[in-house]
């Protein structure tokens, strides 16, 4: 199946993920002008009413990119909404995004037909987050368009099943858009990506380090310094099984190799509350970030991968 149009054009095959707390307009329109999908969640724009002003600040950037770079115009941007029932901003957030009809919503934590239906009522693009091959046949059930195969060693709340399992499982039976996410942070693993079966990457954690993201330079750095060895998955902190820097663990005051359990009925993303504060102080972060030496900005970051995948290619001799 061919993309949709909307994931056409690109210059280079991915999506910056949505990060809770770090994705902002800069970070995105940073991601779109140089060619890539930039995404935030929602709930990022605090309180509700923000989410309006960012949404016009992204258009609105965007729009004058456009006129003066017509050859190269901006890639689009998606808005990531939690539908999980903890989240009561959901319908205030899914009306302003239909307002400014939104180029792609990304779902996450259930699958709900009427958020599909609302992208949809104004041609909308939907893609749905999935950490197994059961609950992407849910989602394609209840309408969305395309896939994220979250697996892992992704950032935040990922799967355990490994890419390849993963992307070959979907692909047995979906042919339509299909991202990868987990530790993908090369030139190369985005090029290995659609190898396997992807369209597109689905990127988070590289873009933790940039100069454009919404983190401290504490988390920044912490990424920098920080390899695979580093990474803890663990469900205490919302309930959902999630990778986590162990130094900000630490830090926070707790043992990283002794966390007690916890359940699905503990998670605020709203609010933000709980343990020390997740994303806040204790810090996601997928398994790739070993090759994530310094902090850049989000289009130099984006120009290492185009170099890196370009090389990946010359190297299978792929022209």
């Amino acid at each position: 199946m061919t993309l949709p149009k909307i994931l056409r054009g690109l210059s280079l095959p991915a999506v910056g993920a949505p990060m809770f707390l770090i994705s902002n307009p800069d970070l995105v329109i940073a991601q779109c002008t140089a060619g890539i999908v930039g995404a935030f969640p929602a709930l990022n724009a605090r309180p509700q009413e923000e989410l309006e002003a960012w949404l016009k600040t992204i258009t609105e950037a965007l729009d004058r990119h456009n006129q003066a770079h017509p050859d190269t115009p901006a890639a689009p941007y998606a808005v990531n909404q939690i539908v999980h029932k903890t989240n009561p901003r959901l319908m205030h957030d899914l009306d302003v995004c239909v307002k400014y009809k939104v180029p792609i919503l990304i779902t996450s934590l259930g699958a709900r037909v009427e958020v599909n239906q609302a992208a949809h009522s104004y041609g909308g693009l939907t893609l749905h987050d999935v950490i197994d091959n059961r609950y992407a046949r849910k989602a394609i059930e209840k309408g969305a368009d395309g896939l994220i195969a979250v697996a892992a060693g992704a950032g935040g709340h990922a799967g355990t099943t490994s890419p390849m399992a993963l992307i070959q499982e979907i692909r047995a039976w979906f042919e339509g858009p299909l991202l990868l996410s987990g530790a993908i942070a090369t030139g190369g693993a985005i090029l290995a990506a659609q190898a396997m079966g992807a369209d597109l990457a689905y990127i988070g954690s590289a873009f933790v380090a940039t100069q454009e993201a919404r983190a401290s330079a504490a988390y920044k750095q912490t990424i920098v310094e920080s390899t695979a060895a580093d990474i803890i998955y663990t469900k205490f902190f919302t309930g959902v099984p999630g990778n986590y820097l162990k130094p900000s663990i630490a830090a926070a005051g707790l043992d990283p190799d002794n966390l007690p359990p916890s359940d699905t009925a503990k998670m605020d993303f709203a609010g933000g509350s709980s343990k020390p504060k997740t994303w806040k102080d204790v810090w996601g972060s997928g398994q790739g970030i070993g090759v994530i030496e310094d902090i850049v900005s989000a289009a130099e970051r984006i120009a290492r991968f185009r170099a890196e995948y370009d090389a990946a290619r010359a190297r299978l001799g792929i022209k």
